[in-house]
C-alpha cells in the first residue's frame, strides 16, 4: 500500500476539545499513519493508505462536517 496525503476541511470544530476528537478519530482510520488537526484553520492533513471517503465519513460520524481539499 502505498502512503499519500489527504487534507480535509473540518467544520464545527469550536474548541480544542473538538480537535482532539477529531483527530482521535481519524487516528482510528483504518490505514492512517498519522492524524493533525488545527483547529484555527479548520483543516486536517492526514498520511497514510487510507480512502478520503472513509476520513470524511469517520468525521461526520463524530458529528463534524468534513470535505477533502482538492
Amino acid at each position: 500500500m502505498s502512503s499519500s496525503l489527504v487534507v480535509l476541511s473540518v467544520t464545527g470544530m469550536t474548541c480544542a476539545g473538538c480537535a482532539s476528537a477529531v483527530t482521535r478519530v481519524l487516528s482510528r482510520v483504518a490505514g492512517v499513519g498519522e492524524a493533525k488537526v488545527e483547529l484555527a484553520a479548520g483543516r486536517a492533513t492526514v498520511t497514510g493508505s487510507a480512502a478520503p471517503a472513509a476520513l470524511v465519513a469517520a468525521v461526520a460520524a463524530a458529528g463534524y462536517g468534513a470535505a477533502v481539499v482538492p
